[in-house]
Order: C-alpha cells, then sequence, then structure tokens
C-alpha cells in the first residue's frame, strides 16, 4: 500500500468509494453522508488545497481522507480551543473490498505524520454518533473521545469528537 496526496484524476475512483459506501453506512444507521455530500467538488477543493490524500494497493484508489487544519465551530461544544493549531481528519473512507487492511489506520498514520512535519502536536476527528466502528478504530490509535455535539451543516445528526495530543 501507498499513501499519496491525491490528484484530479483520483476523482472518479473516490467517488467510486463514496458511492459504494454511502448505502452501506445508511443502511446500518449511519446518515452522515448522502448522495449531496461529500461530492466532487469538495474533494476538488480538497485537492486544491493540497490535503487530500489517497491509499493505494496495485495502481488502485482504495481510501482517502482530507488532512486539514479546518475545525468547526462546533467544536467547542465539547471544550475544545478551535484556535489551538491541530491537525483534523475529514472524509475518511475506504473501499468495503478492502476494509480490514490496515488502510484506514495508514491514513490515519498520515495525519499524524503531517502534525509532526508541521510541528502541530495535537490531531481531531469527529464521526457520526452512529458510526461505532469508526469510534473503535480512533480510540485504538490513542484519541481520546471528548464528547457528543452537532453540526450546522448535518441538521439531525449527533457527532462524537475525539482528540490525540502527539509527544
Amino acid at each position: 500500500m501507498n499513501i499519496r496526496r491525491a490528484a484530479l484524476t483520483d476523482i472518479p475512483a473516490i467517488m467510486s468509494i463514496v458511492k459504494e459506501v454511502v448505502p452501506l453506512m445508511r443502511a446500518s444507521g449511519n446518515l452522515q453522508w448522502d448522495d449531496k455530500y461529500p461530492n466532487p467538488e469538495i474533494f476538488v477543493a480538497d485537492i486544491s488545497l493540497n490535503q487530500l490524500w489517497v491509499a493505494g494497493i496495485d495502481g488502485l484508489v482504495v481510501g482517502v481522507s482530507a488532512i486539514t487544519t479546518e475545525q468547526y465551530p462546533e467544536y467547542e461544544q465539547v471544550g475544545f480551543d478551535i484556535n489551538d493549531p491541530a491537525i483534523v481528519t475529514h472524509r475518511l473512507v475506504v473501499s468495503p473490498q478492502h476494509r480490514g487492511q490496515g488502510i484506514a489506520e495508514a491514513l490515519l498514520m498520515e495525519a499524524e505524520y503531517e502534525a509532526g512535519r508541521r510541528g502541530v502536536p495535537l490531531l481531531r476527528i469527529d464521526t457520526n454518533f452512529e458510526n461505532k466502528a469508526a469510534q473503535k478504530l480512533f480510540i485504538k490509535l490513542g484519541y481520546i473521545l471528548a464528547g457528543e455535539i452537532t453540526l450546522a451543516f448535518r441538521p439531525g445528526m449527533r457527532f462524537v469528537c475525539l482528540e490525540k495530543q502527539l509527544a
């Protein structure tokens, strides 16, 4: 597996993964994503900001993650000071055919590498309250559950925030 910055040519493969994952998420009660979010325009914006990474296996894109500094104002609901510099992972997704191969973990480790490279000792992440698998992975990797929030752009949903301090 290799992790690299995404290119515009990766957008069709990324959207293919999203289209595969959304029905699975929704079937499990996780309504975080739908046919409007995330969309190609969001991933194009991530690429233009140099904040989108893909995981590849044998030339195929099998996972994606935005590694950003974007902290939603709602993070303050759990006591986060959003003025503290942090590396924040958004839009983490892995192809259903490649789950269980450590791809999500590798993308999260890339976020840690970026934090270290930039001298930012804090990582943050949020996920839908119903996404227990992601929460379990984040905790396994040393993230601490900070609490529950709502997000203005996803009304009616509950999310959990987690953070990790780097040594």
